[in-house]
């Protein structure tokens, strides 16, 4: 019989090359060759569009929206409440993940001049990358820049080892539903996730180390967030720390599937048993096995942006804000600033603008939407901070949009430049008021400028007025 053909190792070059194929490794190549010569290679060694695409953004805002409408239909006069499809649900979910296929994204990337290359990369000098597609190792050389956009993973504590608890991944991509659901934190993820799965009819009980909900927002946030979680039977139990973590024959048996029997959590707020634990007590930078002690490179230098001038790192893998938005709006930037500096004709560098907001949606019921700074961070960066908080409800656009209408707003100003620095809306479809402020902070507009951008009645938008004429007499004219 004839041998079979061994895997022939491949040789490559291009002007860029991006390791980590999610949304800020697509972008940033992107940016690096658009309009331009330039060539470009992404290294994905899974899914193409990366944990955004299938397993953290698209999948959960799938889940919660259904459950945002019928919400709104059990609460809106007129209306019969909806009925909701748990199987439907989860098939809307599945289409909004392509059913875990990136034929699309791949069909993208190379419609950009993208090209994709299988496998896990390591840097092996400088602009050298090879790549192990588990039949060969390739070798691709980058002519200018080399770009770590690898992202993060969970942070799984040691109470937690060998019982093959849920990470978000699994939350998102829930197959099997546990009846008694324990999910392990208090941030985003985890309040978010609450919303989800006990809209699909799962027993949740959430163990929250701290003494609050969303401690990174203004703290009505948070106190809003549980009003709605305890409304949709959601039980939350504070300051309970996990000291131990035991399962009955634990198995990975795959994503969103439970993952063996019964599960025993001892706490400082007591003991509870339930069919499935999800921890979401934050994720960390996805850096181990990337070859960085080949350039001599250390993490620290990657997360503190202290890099050769050929190696970039953007996204979650920096170190930087984990957002999804953000990390993309930074690899815009960067990949502007390599294709400026690799094209011949000096293509112009991305305009800096000083310090540009974070804005953030936690899309639980009723939705968060932060962005700049909360007054206590405010006043930690030694800002004399004046700030005005009004009722979700205090305009009628607001009140028409359900029976009961929960939340506040509140806008934080510096009382020196008398521009907004931060501002936060917590109700229904907040998210949708977020922009505005986004703009304000960005464009640096005085607050009594604002004053001149006229709402149109009757819309949620009102409450920017309202929050502006709770500002002192002195914020309606220009600093002396």
């Amino acid at each position: 019989m004839p041998q079979a053909q061994q895997p022939q190792a491949q040789e490559l070059t291009a002007d860029v090359v991006v390791i980590g194929g999610g949304a800020v490794g697509e972008n940033a190549a992107q940016y690096a060759i658009e309009g331009t010569d330039l060539t470009a290679v992404i290294v994905e060694g899974h899914l193409l569009g990366g944990e955004c695409s299938y397993y953290a953004c698209m999948p959960s805002k799938a889940l919660l929206r259904p459950l945002d409408v019928a919400g709104t239909s059990a609460d809106v006069d007129g209306l019969s409440p909806a009925r909701l499809d748990r199987g439907g649900m989860l098939e809307r979910r599945d289409s909004f993940v392509s059913n875990y296929d990136d034929a699309s994204q791949v069909e993208w990337a190379e419609s950009a001049g993208i090209q994709v290359v299988r496998g896990h990369a390591r840097i092996t000098g400088e602009r050298t990358v090879s790549v192990d597609d588990g039949a060969a190792s390739h070798t691709i050389t980058a002519r200018h820049a080399v770009i770590i956009a690898t992202g993060s993973e969970p942070k799984i504590p040691t109470e937690f080892e060998g019982a093959e608890p849920w990470t978000s991944a699994d939350a998102t991509g829930v197959v099997e539903i546990p009846e008694r659901l324990a999910i392990v934190g208090g941030g985003v993820v985890a309040c978010e996730a609450a919303t989800w799965l006990s809209g699909l009819g799962l027993h949740v009980t959430l163990l929250v180390r701290g003494s609050g909900l969303l401690s990174d927002n203004e703290p009505f946030a948070g106190q809003t967030v549980l009003d709605g979680m305890k409304a949709h039977g959601v039980d939350v139990v504070f300051n309970a720390s996990v000291t131990s973590c035991t399962r009955e024959n634990p198995e990975p048996t795959g994503l969103g599937k439970i993952h063996g029997g019964a599960v025993q959590l001892q706490t400082s707020a007591g003991d509870f048993e339930v069919d499935e634990v999800l921890v979401a007590t934050g994720r960390a930078p996805r850096l181990s096995d990337l070859g960085l002690d080949a350039v001599s490179v250390t993490s620290d230098q990657v997360l503190g942006d202290n890099l050769p001038n050929w190696l970039h790192a953007v996204g979650d893998a920096s170190g930087d804000v984990p957002l999804t938005h953000w990390g993309k709006y930074r690899a815009r930037v960067v990949g502007a600033k390599i294709r400026a500096t690799a094209t011949a004709t000096g293509a112009p560098e991305p305009f800096p603008v000083e310090g540009p907001p974070v804005p953030q949606v936690i899309f639980t019921e009723p939705q968060v939407a932060q962005v700049g700074l909360t007054e206590a961070a405010a006043r930690g960066q030694g800002i004399e901070a004046v700030t005005a908080e009004v009722p979700y409800n205090s305009t009628a656009g607001a009140a028409l949009l359900r029976n009961d209408v929960p939340g506040r707003a509140k806008i934080v100003v510096d009382r020196s430049t008398r521009r907004l620095v931060g501002a936060t809306f917590v109700g229904p479809e907040a998210g949708e008021q977020l922009h505005a402020a986004t703009i304000a902070i960005t464009g640096q507009i005085p607050v009594h400028v604002l004053r001149h951008a006229v709402p149109s009645y009757p819309t949620v938008s009102e409450m920017w007025l309202r929050l502006l004429e709770e500002l002192p007499e002195e914020f309606r004219r220009p600093a002396d």
